[in-house]
């Protein structure tokens, strides 16, 4: 069918064509789940999408909300699908601002999760040798030593 065309199209094979989702299916999910509204209502996935109407999407931790700019029912390259929609100044702001404070997070999470890595073994080693009273390792040394 050709594009230019097109006056409507279902949510779900939009929001696939637009690579918001992977597959239709998980579209219809996200849509049927109340993941994604339309002018702020809770829509059905066989709800017809025209351009100019404001969609919220919402997959995980990201959330946008796009002007539908174009409908294709084909799925094509990101640059192409990109065509398909505007995102709102407000949400860009938002979703970076989201991303930043991830970052900031992530640096701030604790890096001793798990195992020492190399660098780490060697400065925990560094810092038991310069300990009153630690066992060095030679036999004879210490009387805390055991082989």
């Amino acid at each position: 069918m050709d594009d230019v065309a097109l006056e409507s199209l279902r949510i779900d094979k939009w929001l696939w064509a637009a690579r918001f989702f992977k597959t239709r299916s998980l579209a219809a999910q996200a849509v049927s789940g109340g993941l994604v509204q339309v002018a702020d209502q809770r829509v059905k996935a066989s709800r017809r999408l025209r351009r100019g109407e404001t969609v919220h999407i919402r997959r995980g931790a990201q959330a946008w909300a796009v002007i539908v700019r174009g409908l294709r029912e084909a799925r094509r390259p990101a640059p192409e699908a990109r065509t398909l929609y505007e995102e709102t100044p407000a949400s860009i702001q938002r979703r970076t601002s989201e991303q930043a404070r991830r970052e900031q997070a992530e640096i701030r999470r604790a890096r001793a999760q798990g195992r020492p890595n190399k660098r780490e073994r060697r400065a925990l080693a560094r810092w038991r040798d310069r300990q009153p009273g630690a066992p060095t390792g030679e036999p004879g040394e210490d009387s805390s030593w055991a082989p």
